[in-house]
């Protein structure tokens, strides 16, 4: 018989001790899966992407370098930690192609801007039809400008930091251990989770049901289609839809009210059809 399969701990262990080559590509091989889990995650499929094998190939670059560079003694996982690079390497791809073009990201802004500003006035979420009117564009434009706003590569981390300012910085990244922590870091970071659980509270039973699926059942685009029955394309707009509502809370400061008051025809109950 030949040798028992060594469990990935072992296999970890023996090539941070040896670096040996064989080892490297064979912990290689073995993560490969992440990188696809990545791009599902961030809504890039196989078919609807035609860069997606481009971006594969990076998503590999940022699971070769994890390997290369991973630290057990900071207490965290490989699979984790690969996640992670994967993840910045893609996106830091995706920033220099500007997966969006200009009008589209004047569309998204636009949208923003009007969803802070109509809540101001109404003290409460805007729906669709306010915001068209408000806009002065049809349905179907606002549909595209919430599905881009979806594709913007936006995270409810990046969600917390944007409102405070920071620039490029995860909630993850900001997280890491460095051994020593910062009481006024760790109180900010608490306030602003603390903020953000208020906020989603605030959404509409649908956003919150599809950030809960995307964030914590961490299902891709498509598998929460399927879930609840509807397209992949109308949970990108709902997610959209659930991010510019979050930024637009969060900077108004409506989600510090004590009752939720949820805009009216929002999306409610499963399953909807499209």
């Amino acid at each position: 018989m030949g040798e028992k399969t060594k469990s990935d701990t072992e296999l970890l262990e023996q090539f941070l001790a040896t670096r040996d080559a064989a080892l490297r590509e064979e912990l290689i091989l073995r993560h490969v899966s992440l990188v696809n889990f990545v791009l599902g995650r961030l809504g890039v499929t196989r078919g609807r992407s035609a860069e997606y094998d481009d971006l594969e190939s990076q998503g590999l670059l940022g699971l070769i370098d994890a390997i290369d560079h991973f630290k057990p003694e900071f207490g965290t996982r490989l699979s984790t930690y690969a996640t992670l690079k994967i993840r910045s390497r893609v996106l830091d791809y995706l920033r220099e192609m500007d997966w969006l073009s200009r009008s589209a990201r004047q569309r998204v802004r636009a949208v923003q801007e009007a969803m802070v500003t109509l809540e101001n006035q109404l003290h409460r979420l805007p729906t669709d039809e306010e915001l068209t009117e408000y806009l002065q564009i049809d349905m179907e434009t606002l549909q595209q400008a919430l599905q881009d706003s979806s594709h913007t590569v936006v995270s409810l981390d990046d969600t917390m930091f944007d409102v405070v300012g920071e620039d490029g910085a995860s909630l993850h990244e900001k997280l890491k251990d460095d051994k020593q922590i910062d009481p006024s870091e760790g109180y900010e970071v608490d306030d602003m989770q603390k903020n953000l659980i208020k906020a989603i509270k605030c959404l509409p039973d649908r956003e919150q049901l599809v950030l809960s699926l995307y964030y914590y059942e961490e299902l891709t685009f498509k598998e929460i289609g399927k879930a609840l029955d509807i397209s992949e394309s109308r949970v990108c707009q709902i997610h959209g839809r659930a991010m510019m509502n979050l930024k637009s809370l969060l900077e108004t400061g409506e989600h510090k009210r004590e009752t939720k008051n949820p805009s009216p025809g929002a999306f409610t109950g499963v399953p909807v059809q499209q």
